[in-house]
């Protein structure tokens, strides 16, 4: 097997480490640099952290604090904007993955020519954008160690995925301390999101010896971690798995991509505004049961980083094994069990499969994907069943009838 790896990124961790934020960021800033956040980081007292460390280690900054979730390409104009007038020179993203994202875009285009919409897909930004730098608040995206960034036409409720060697972070700094204030809410739908992005790197086409190692990593740790936080919020140690976690789940995928969940998911982003990681952990149970047949193996080894007890079952029950540990993940959390709770709107489901279908994630995807594929997804997530498959088992086969809902 022949594959390439790179992760850029310099990653500092450690409880505690955001007091050292300025001391780590001196070396990429010249003169000024911009934070790009939220009102939620803000709220939360965060960014009071991020800027006592700055004042003490005498970096100038601009707080630009509009992000928005699924942010748009609005927001990233008033953005670049923001940046040409204060005349910063480097950009500092903390939060979720909207905040790093829309740091990314700003950084790119304050570089680059015409409309961040022009480099939709893989490396087409030509020129190097200002320094990125990234301070995660949630443990989900994984965007401080990713070369992607995606924003959403509100003209036609697309979401567009940029990928680029370029959008990798200079820097990450990643503190646990700084995660502990998270809702319950927040903190099942980022952990959804990096268990969704770990399994789809995991899984996919493009995975390598490497990424794989990583993902699967990132399975067990989450398994390990996720309820924990959930219902406990204040375990330190289970905070900081998590971080890691979220990060590995983000290298994974930053080499081998992702899959259909995310596909389909950026369609709900973009049309509908549901929160990303909720969309995909909704979605996930459902994508990898259609894949089931193109990664058995894959899957096995899934269920087992999740805990599951395998070594009685055969592979086919060992692999469908493993959705449901993420359906028993997503119940313990209060994950809806169907699209439809999250206000899909099958009237137009034609548009989701033709902006599903437009996703270079379904390219990755273990198992061929056609748009009737995406379209059957859609509809088991929306009315809550599994299809029914033909299992194949080393020249036997299977009749595995799954017509229930996913939840009985």
């Amino acid at each position: 097997m022949n594959f390439s790896f790179s992760i850029p990124t310099r990653v500092e961790f450690g409880s505690g480490i955001c007091s050292r934020i300025g001391e780590i960021l001196k070396p990429y800033v010249k003169q000024k640099v911009l934070v790009v956040s939220d009102y939620g980081v803000k709220q939360a007292g965060i960014l009071k952290k991020v800027e006592d460390s700055l004042q003490h280690y005498k970096i100038s900054y601009e707080i630009f604090d509009k992000v928005e979730a699924n942010p748009s390409t609005q927001i990233l104009a008033l953005g670049i904007e923001f940046l040409e007038m204060h005349q910063c020179d480097s950009v500092l993203g903390v939060g979720g993955g909207s905040s790093i994202d829309t740091a990314k875009g700003i950084a790119a285009m304050a570089t680059n020519p015409g409309n961040i919409l022009d480099y939709e897909g893989i490396n087409k930004i030509k020129n190097q954008p200002l320094p990125i730098l990234a301070i995660p608040t949630t443990s989900g995206t994984g965007a401080e160690v990713t070369a992607s960034t995606v924003f959403t036409n509100k003209d036609t409720l697309f979401k567009t995925v940029i990928m680029s060697k370029y959008l990798f972070p200079k820097v990450a700094i990643l503190d646990p301390l700084l995660t502990m204030t998270l809702p319950s809410s927040i903190t099942a739908a980022t952990g959804m999101d990096a268990l969704t992005h770990a399994i789809e790197s995991y899984t996919s086409k493009n995975s390598n010896f490497v990424s794989k190692s990583l993902a699967i990593e990132a399975i067990k740790l989450i398994g390990e971690s996720l309820l924990n936080t959930f219902y406990v919020g204040t375990d330190v140690t289970s905070r900081g798995k998590m971080l890691v976690a979220s990060m590995m789940a983000g290298m994974a995928f930053s080499q081998a991509r992702l899959g259909n969940v995310h596909a389909i998911s950026h369609t709900f982003g973009g049309i509908f505004n549901i929160p990303h990681g909720i969309a995909n952990a909704t979605l996930l149970p459902y994508v990898m049961e259609f894949n089931l047949l193109a990664c058995p193996n894959e899957m096995k080894d899934i269920a087992i980083a999740l805990g599951a007890d395998t070594s009685e079952l055969t592979l086919e029950k060992a692999a469908e094994q493993a959705i449901t540990e993420v359906i028993k993940i997503n119940k313990a959390i209060g994950i809806p069990n169907t699209i439809k709770e999250l206000g899909v709107d099958l009237e137009l489901l034609q548009r989701m499969v033709d902006d599903s279908m437009r996703s270079p994630n379904t390219i990755s995807n273990p198992r061929i994907t056609t748009a009737n594929d995406i379209k059957q997804i859609i509809e088991s997530a929306y009315h809550g069943c599994f299809q029914k498959i033909n299992f194949i088992e080393k020249g036997r086969e299977y009749d595995v009838s799954r017509n229930e809902n996913v939840h009985n």
